[in-house]
């Protein structure tokens, strides 16, 4: 089995990425605190809503364009989803301190 070579700029890259996200989730939950709306439904949905609409506008452009196969970004999105997953199930063993299977 190969060893697998860490690139340190994407992990970085990374980083930077999920310390932004976190400043946003900190900077959304004080504007709710402070009674601002964008937690209401309507602004829930229409944020999900138009984050699907931009993903779905960038594949179908990639695809076209032959950068990408469908298949490879199923392939790629069904990886993303199963990372995520997993993620969760050992956020919440640790804080339940017993195994958790999501799914």
């Amino acid at each position: 089995m190969p060893i697998e070579v860490v690139d340190i700029e994407i992990e970085e890259l990374k980083a930077r990425y999920q310390a932004a996200l976190h400043a946003v989730q900190s900077g959304v939950r004080m504007l709710i605190e402070l009674g601002d709306t964008l937690a209401e439904p309507k602004h829930l949905r229409v944020g999900v809503d138009s984050a699907m609409v931009n993903d779905a506008a960038l594949v179908r452009l990639l695809i076209k364009k032959g950068v990408i196969t469908e298949r490879e970004y199923f392939e790629l999105l069904v990886e993303a989803a199963e990372e995520e997953r997993a993620s969760y199930e050992r956020e919440l063993t640790e804080k339940l301190g017993k195994t958790v299977t999501l799914g």
